[in-house]
């Protein structure tokens, strides 16, 4: 029987990965092993490696490429690939993205945050709201909403930052997140974040629920992920989460492209998550 390997987070993190464990389990057997991603030990035994719940690598940025360039050396196979989770670590990929046509939200970067640079995007956006965020970061982590006149919190400041204009739709209508598994339309749900916040994330008060696809939504994930794919020259993904909402005309927008380990909501999958454990059925004989 093949051996599937699911990378964890560290041991002392903050949220229960048990729900999500029981998930995968259920999906792809009680006998696939789960490795911290911190410190997995050898993992050459197994066929198939998915780094599904590394969640919170974001905060030791030099552990976690160390891993990738020791997974890569040891020819570990993975799912995603290696590859394309190095790339998705930074978020200035949304910029490779845009040059490829994608709708995203507009973003630039700035290499040491001051409160000139706030300035500057405030100008550039027409926008007196203001997101930023480290560019590798996860779980709203960094993440602020910056008003004229705010002073930069200390976490960010003179650090490289994104800085996007703060989108209305967030709060109005909500986050639209699409699954795909081996290129295939899985399911979708819609985020709200709790009132008075933007961050849509449940340990902070956010809440999702199951939605059909609005018109528009399919058409810029096809085209995201595809771009994606092209741009790093690899097969079909695995797994993808297509995060958008609308911009104040109505156009659906990237926020971000999640192919390392996105939560993947499977209980708002009419199939309960067979597509995807068929998806690794399908690359354990590849």
């Amino acid at each position: 029987m093949p051996k599937i390997c699911i990378l964890t987070a560290a041991p002392d993190y903050f949220e229960d990965l048990g729900p999500a464990r029981a998930a995968y389990q259920r999906l792809l057997g009680d006998d696939i092993a789960f490795r911290h991603w911190t410190d997995p030990g050898d993992l050459t035994s197994f066929d198939l490696v998915l780094p599904l719940l590394v969640w919170g690598y974001q905060r030791d940025c030099p552990r976690w490429f160390a891993l990738l360039d020791q997974l890569e050396q040891h020819q570990i196979n993975m799912a995603n690939p290696v590859s394309v989770l190095r790339w998705n670590s930074d978020k200035s990929y949304l910029l490779k993205l845009e040059q490829a046509g994608i709708a995203i939200v507009p973003t630039v970067i700035s290499a040491a945050l001051t409160p000139d640079d706030i300035a500057r995007a405030t100008d550039k956006f027409g926008s007196n709201e203001l997101v930023v965020k480290p560019p590798i970061s996860g779980g709203a982590d960094g993440t602020y909403r910056l008003r004229p006149g705010d002073p930069l919190p200390d976490s960010i400041a003179g650090k490289q930052i994104l800085i996007q204009p703060f989108q209305p739709a967030i709060a109005q209508e909500g986050e639209y997140s699409l699954f795909y598994f081996a290129g295939t339309f899985s399911h979708a749900i819609l985020k709200r974040p709790a009132d008075g916040d933007f961050r849509v994330q449940e340990f902070l008060g956010g809440s999702e629920s199951g939605t059909d696809c609005p018109e528009g939504a399919q058409d810029l994930a096809v085209v995201a992920r595809e771009a994606a794919e092209q741009i790093l020259g690899t097969d079909t993904l695995l797994y993808a989460r297509i995060d958008m909402l609308r911009d104040a005309a109505g156009r659906f927008r990237l926020m971000e492209l999640e192919l390392i380990e996105p939560s993947l909501f499977f209980g708002h999958a009419g199939d309960g998550g067979a597509l995807f454990a068929r998806g690794v059925d399908a690359a354990l004989t590849d």
